[in-house]
C-alpha cells in the first residue's frame, strides 16, 4: 500500500431537518442507528451495540445477501457538536480509518459534515462516500 492511498479522505454533508441536539443523539442512540445505518438500498440492520463513551465500542451489523459487521472505538464525543470514531470493515481495510462528523445549526436544521480519512484505495473511498451520502439520506428520515 502506498502512502497516497492512506491519506485519501472524503467529505459528505447534510442539512438534516432536526435540531443538533437531536440529530447528534441518533448517532448513538442503537434503536434509532439501526434506520439509517445502512450504506445501500436493500439492507437491514438487525443488530446494533454501543457503548456511547470515549474508548467505548459499536458494532452495527449491516445484512445484504451476507452479514457485514461494522465496528469501531468511539474517540470523542463532545455533544451535541462533534463526534469520532475508528470505522472498521470488510470494505475499510486499512488501520486507523477514522470518521469525523460534526454537528452545526444551519437554516432549516442541522448541517451535518462527515469526513472519513483512510482509505486502501480510490474505489474503497468512492464506495464509501455514496454509502454515508446513503446513510445521511436516511439519516434526514429517522430524526
Amino acid at each position: 500500500m502506498t502512502e497516497t492511498m492512506t491519506d485519501l479522505s472524503l467529505t459528505v454533508s447534510r442539512v438534516i431537518p432536526a435540531p443538533p441536539e437531536r440529530v447528534f443523539d441518533a448517532w448513538l442512540d442503537p434503536k434509532l442507528m439501526a434506520k439509517f445505518m445502512m450504506g445501500m438500498p436493500g439492507t437491514t440492520v438487525p443488530k446494533v451495540e454501543t457503548d456511547p463513551r470515549v474508548g467505548g465500542r459499536f458494532l452495527i451489523l449491516m445484512r445484504t445477501d451476507k452479514d457485514l459487521p461494522h465496528e469501531g472505538t468511539y474517540k470523542e464525543i463532545t455533544r451535541p457538536k462533534r463526534l469520532v470514531f475508528t470505522w472498521e470493515s470488510a470494505h475499510s481495510t486499512v488501520e486507523d480509518s477514522t470518521v469525523t462528523v460534526t454537528f452545526a445549526e444551519a437554516e432549516g436544521g442541522t448541517l451535518v459534515e462527515l469526513t472519513q480519512v483512510r482509505f486502501a484505495s480510490e474505489g474503497a473511498r468512492d464506495g464509501h462516500k455514496a454509502g454515508w451520502s446513503y446513510i445521511l439520506d436516511l439519516l434526514a428520515e429517522a430524526v
